[in-house]
Parts: C-alpha cells; sequence; structure tokens
C-alpha cells in the first residue's frame, strides 16, 4: 500500500526564521511560502535530493496546528506523508483493518495539489500520517 516518502512536515511557530535557517545554514533549496486557509497553515517545502521537508506555521486562529505550536513552543516535527497510487483504497483497507481516518474521511486538496488524508497517531505508534495520492 506505501509508497515512498514524500514528506516530513515539521510546524514552527515563526515560518520566516525557519526558511532563513534552511536556506542560509544548511544551503537547501526552499520554496516561496504558500497559504492554505483550507488547512489553515502556510508552508513553505525545503527541497531534498530523495525527498522534502514541509515546514508548516499556523494560519489564523483557528488553525488546527496552533495547538501543537502551543505545546512545542520551538516547533516539532508534526506528521510524515506517505505516498499511495489509490488514497481511497488505501482509505477502506485502513478503516476495515481498525485504523482512523481524521476529519470526515473524505480526501482534501493538499499542498502537491493531490488528494490527501490524515490518519490518527494513536493507530500509528504516536505519528500523524498523511496519506497523498500519486
Amino acid at each position: 500500500m506505501l509508497g515512498r516518502l514524500n514528506h516530513v512536515a515539521i510546524a514552527v511557530p515563526d515560518l520566516e526564521a525557519a526558511t532563513k535557517s534552511y536556506r542560509n545554514t544548511l544551503g537547501a533549496t526552499v520554496s516561496a511560502p504558500k497559504d492554505m486557509p483550507e488547512h489553515g497553515v502556510t508552508v513553505v517545502f525545503v527541497e531534498l535530493e530523495n525527498t522534502k521537508i514541509e515546514l508548516l506555521q499556523p494560519l489564523g486562529e483557528n488553525s488546527p496546528i496552533q495547538g501543537f505550536v502551543d505545546k512545542n513552543v520551538s516547533g516539532g516535527m508534526h506528521h510524515i506523508c506517505y505516498e499511495v497510487d489509490d488514497l481511497a483504497a488505501a482509505r477502506d483497507q485502513l478503516t476495515a483493518d481498525g485504523a482512523r481516518v481524521l476529519g470526515s474521511g473524505e480526501p482534501k486538496i493538499g499542498a502537491h495539489g493531490k488528494p490527501v488524508l490524515f490518519l490518527h497517531p494513536k493507530d500509528f505508534s504516536g505519528t500523524l500520517i498523511e496519506l497523498e495520492q500519486t
């Protein structure tokens, strides 16, 4: 079911400072910020040879990651994203096996313009998992 690792997401309290650290200190290529109001975040992607790092900053007071940033004031790993060939089939198999899909269970369009779903971290060793349709 799982394809390749798409990205690791890190929630940050200050996207500009985090972007500067990756670009200037680590010498990475970093995308321009993109507001995603439907997800309540602003994102940038750090491009790596074999994957990406997604830096997330809460967007607006109702951001679903605001609580995470409040608890982790310096930021921290928020989720890991895997690619799947068929998101609906993966969802159906996972729920049949007892895994919980967050939200309505219907995919939303993610930062890459592709459908995504999130899986409950309590079902996966405390790790929030995002699945992205390839």
